[in-house]
């Protein structure tokens, strides 16, 4: 009982400072809001401002907008009140006056708050790109890839890394980090209100399918493909980190000597050198809790949308009209509706849905059944209206069949594709018959370490297992492409190590030698000599 008494005090103090935060926001919501907002743009607009009444109006009037208006009596009432509410302070500063009026008018002085700056800004980022679309960054993943790198042979090193070149490096890298990390949010938020709507019409619908099928999947593969990599060099510098971040933190303190000097003082570090932010950065790119990581997320959420995407396509195939809903049509009618006279909305109900009174409806009732008048619609029989004068208004039989949909300019940008992705693989077979020999010379591009890694393994799997020795026999194992025009040929050379260079990583294979020859040539029967050999 003692020790849940002393903890109380705790719990309502930090209730309290959580009321007190989720004031600063009080006035976004107000009737006043838009004055507000213009009064602490003036704040916000210059560093340390401090303020009086009198300075506030002149800005407010050569601003314009909402705010303009303002009196000074209205405008004290809005300080005073934005002080209540943690938005702004009251000044400390000095007021030096030659006359009472002029005391009267400056005694009163205001400066912006740390919470209340925090408020408006984020507030005015909001306003500014909320709706908006957002690239994601994708190429600052790369960067961090890089980055972390760089690290991992920094930490490796003898000696350990200088402490001022490793905290360029974490700052740099939680930068970029934090930069993509905030991208992608912003963008699949983004990209959830556009798949949720129901009124896309045949132009928005192409836009979007295009956007889903070209630009997401080339982030989700850019972020599949490097995640791996980033996990893994987050594991080697795991060990070393926190060696890495006292060593930083004896090198340079920061504010955080002013953390330890005032306990109640609470100093929020840059990113990167607590241990606390290389954890969520880890958590990221690898699943450690079991909760699953951010790129798996970010599969998810891929898969959710084309999801939406396919079952906007189901509607707008089952939509008469070509479109999923009358959405818009009906706003449309709505605000003809709110702007008719009441005899002109009788007609617009009749012009648009082709109902009239309920004597017109134009459905012969059933001569055997009789209903009394005074029989309540609510509690009467229900009338069999057909479909189409239900849905749309119409007592003529449906027209002949809709024309099969033209599938020619898919078809086409299909063969496209196809063209461009076998001419790259051309482009790739040129590339390795032209390094043949000289591997430690060049650097291999994408397509072509894919297709050389290609042909690497189906030679690999085509040797055959020594019976004797239950070792496979390398000797002469061949793969190759008869459209390519290519060949790979491996045999085992112990004490080599070949190592293969490009541009997304190295790959270095141990006891093994490769050489890529056109397919026509004879197919050699024993180890090449230098000349043909891929070394380190």
């Amino acid at each position: 009982m003692e020790g849940n008494e002393a903890q109380a005090p705790d719990r309502e103090e930090t209730g309290a400072e959580a009321w007190q935060r989720l004031s600063a926001y009080t006035y976004l919501s107000v009737p006043e809001r838009l004055e507000y907002v213009a009064v602490m743009r003036v704040f916000c607009g210059t560093l340390l401002a401090d303020l009086a009444v009198p300075d506030v109006l002149v800005k407010l009037r050569r601003a314009g907008g909402p705010g303009a208006a303002l009196d000074a009596e209205a405008l004290t009432a809005r300080l005073e009140q934005l002080v209540r509410w943690g938005n702004l302070l009251r000044s400390t500063h000095t007021v030096k006056a030659t006359s009472i009026a002029e005391y009267q008018r400056s005694r009163s002085r205001y400066q912006l708050s740390k919470l209340g700056e925090r408020v408006q800004r984020d507030a005015d980022e909001v306003l500014a790109g909320a709706d908006a679309a957002r690239e994601v960054s994708s190429e600052l993943l790369a960067l961090v890839d890089r980055g972390l790198g760089e690290l991992v042979a920094m930490v490796t090193e003898a000696g350990g890394p200088e402490p001022q070149q490793a905290l360029e490096r974490i700052s740099t890298l939680f930068v970029q980090f934090a930069e993509f990390a905030e991208s992608v949010r912003d963008f699949y938020a983004y990209l959830g209100q556009v798949l949720a709507r129901y009124d896309l019409d045949g132009a928005e619908y192409q836009g979007f399918k295009e956007l889903l099928l070209d630009y997401v999947e080339a982030i989700t593969e850019d972020v599949s493909f490097r995640a791996p990599r980033i996990a893994a060099r987050l594991a080697a510098i795991w060990p070393h980190l926190p060696t890495l971040l006292s060593r930083i933190d004896a090198h340079t303190t920061g504010l955080g000597a002013l953390a330890e000097g005032l306990p109640q003082t609470r100093v929020q570090r840059s990113r990167g050198r607590d241990l606390a932010d290389w954890e969520g950065l880890r958590d990221w790119f690898a699943d450690t809790g079991g909760h699953g990581s951010q790129v798996d997320q970010l599969r998810d959420a891929t898969l959710r949308a084309l999801q939406s995407l396919l079952a906007n396509a189901k509607r707008m195939l089952r939509s008469a009209s070509g479109e999923m809903s009358r959405r818009k049509d009906l706003l449309r009618l709505a605000a003809w509706f709110d702007a008719a006279e009441p005899e002109e909305g009788h007609d617009l109900a009749v012009a648009a849905f082709g109902l009239y009174g309920a004597r017109h409806l134009g459905v012969a009732p059933d001569p055997e059944s009789s209903v009394p008048a005074y029989v309540s619609w609510w509690t009467g029989p229900v009338v069999d209206v057909p479909v189409a004068l239900r849905e749309r208004g119409s007592r003529a039989p449906r027209g002949r069949a809709a024309a099969a949909e033209d599938h020619s300019e898919q078809k086409r940008h299909l063969l496209e594709r196809a063209r461009e992705q076998a001419e790259a693989r051309h482009a790739a077979a040129d590339e390795l018959r032209s390094a043949s020999g000289r591997f430690d010379q060049v650097r291999l591009s994408a397509p072509a370490m894919r297709l050389l890694l290609e042909l690497l393994t189906a030679a690999l799997g085509n040797a055959q297992l020594h019976k004797d020795a239950g070792d496979f026999l390398l000797d002469g194992a061949q793969a190759g492409d008869a459209d390519l025009g290519i060949r790979l040929t491996a045999w085992r050379t112990p004490g080599r190590h070949t190592v293969l260079q490009s541009f997304d990583g190295d790959l270095t294979a141990d006891d093994l030698t490769l050489a890529v020859e056109s397919a026509s040539m004879p197919v050699v029967g024993e180890p090449m000599t230098e000349a043909g050999e891929a070394s380190a």
